[in-house]
């Protein structure tokens, strides 16, 4: 998936999107990856002296990731994608500067109105986070 496609799927935007590829996808499973350069902001100030990637920017990659694929089956409602819920998340390794972490991502349950996923970030096939989350669309009127 083209990076066009991910700004059209996701409101997401530089510099806070953290979704660089699509490496798979089908109905309810999403691969992606983001590379993080170093040079991204938050590093000037998480631990200067040895740059370690926030816990809760791995967690938002993942749901970002997530969005991505619930793009098709939220487009025909109204706002935006967001979380209400995270659950069971366990961080188990740093991500550094330099590092690239790949997000999969599962739909695991649909009601009328919440997405129920499940997520694994990695490197290099160690894993960084695992976490649950449940994402529903919140109204983007100011009514």
């Amino acid at each position: 998936m083209s990076r066009e496609e991910i700004l059209a799927a996701i409101p997401h935007r530089p510099p806070f999107l953290l979704v660089d590829e699509i490496v798979e996808r089908d109905e309810k499973h999403i691969v992606c990856r983001q590379t993080f350069s170093g040079d991204e902001y938050f590093y000037a100030g998480h631990y200067p002296e040895f740059p370690i990637t926030p816990g809760v920017l791995l967690c938002e990659a993942a749901m970002q990731a997530g969005a991505v694929l619930l793009a098709p089956l939220m487009a025909d409602r109204d706002g935006v994608p967001v979380v209400t819920r995270m659950n069971d998340v366990r961080f188990k390794r740093m991500v550094r500067p330099g590092e690239t972490i790949t997000m999969e991502v599962e739909l695991t349950e649909q009601t009328a109105r919440a997405f129920y996923l499940s997520a694994k970030v990695t490197v290099d096939g160690q894993v960084a986070v695992r976490l649950q989350f449940v994402c529903m669309m919140a109204p983007t009127s100011k009514n």
